[in-house]
């Protein structure tokens, strides 16, 4: 396997078995090439291709690489890469920097070695937005890839803060939408807890996998932001309950397009036997 498809696999952190990209016979000497910390060469390992929605051309590709990519060695068992990729059809470009590691004994001298991509960032200076976010309700995509870059660069606090914001914010529009109130007979703000009941009982937004369970999601992202669970169990919650609040807003866009649907059919209750 070659070094491009698993950098093709970024923002995921996988880990592959892949050609040898370092290294080899000096042209000029002869001799073996000694790889120590800060060592730089642009390797040859195949093209780089990542999904973004290019805001140029109103669509989704592949922007791809070209040429070789920078390497830099960080020390034994890293190494930095920098690449440049480009939209194949408008020309729009994308920075990209990925972090790896070595699993290998031999580190960067493995003739095979098994690498790991840690770290991916790109900058996509406002005109490029990533493929894969969007779940199906428009107004969530720039929070839910805020959650996700701040993933990246380890904050996962920060990520799960945005997780947060997004699930309180797609309940109450549900209920203001659906005239269910956001305060009690008492003109009191009603505690969430309560709102997501009453919106869950009378619109199902949460998916039946874990609709027992609707509140708990909740709980374990406000114990993260009121700060009582560190970072690093922090960024170990974060694909799971991004998978949940994902679930959430694709449920509710599916009912929505389901109560669309039934009404330009013209069905109404009790039309069918």
């Amino acid at each position: 396997m070659r070094l491009s498809a698993l950098l093709s696999k970024a923002p995921e952190n996988a880990e592959k078995q892949v050609e040898r990209f370092l290294g080899g016979i000096d042209e000029g000497s002869g001799e073996p090439i000694v790889i120590t910390a800060g060592y730089h060469d642009m390797i040859s390992v195949g093209v780089v291709g990542i999904n973004f929605n290019c805001g140029k051309c109103q669509d989704q590709s592949t922007f791809v690489s070209t040429g070789d990519l920078s390497c830099l060695v960080v020390d034994d068992r890293r190494v930095s890469i920098d690449a440049y990729l480009r939209c194949p059809r408008c020309g729009v470009g994308v920075e990209a920097w990925f972090l790896l590691t070595f699993r290998d004994d031999l580190g960067v001298h493995a003739p095979a070695p098994t690498v790991r991509l840690e770290r991916y960032v790109d900058n996509r200076r406002g005109e490029v937005r990533r493929a894969g976010q969007q779940a199906g309700a428009g107004e969530f995509d720039e929070l839910l890839e805020c959650a996700q870059v701040a993933h990246e660069h380890r904050l996962g606090r920060g990520a799960l803060a945005y997780l947060r914001i997004i699930f309180e914010t797609l309940t109450k529009q549900v209920a203001s939408e659906t005239g269910i109130e956001l305060v009690d007979g008492n003109g009191r703000r009603k505690t969430f807890k309560s709102l997501l009941r009453e919106v869950d009982e009378s619109h199902r937004i949460i998916p039946s996998a874990f609709s027992k369970d609707r509140y708990r999601l909740y709980s374990e992202l406000s114990e993260v932001v009121h700060g009582n669970v560190n970072e690093e169990v922090a960024l170990e919650k974060y694909q799971h309950c991004a998978s949940l609040v994902r679930g959430v807003i694709e449920n509710v866009s599916r009912n929505h397009e389901m109560k669309k649907a039934t009404e330009a059919l013209g069905w109404g209750e009790g039309d069918v036997a």
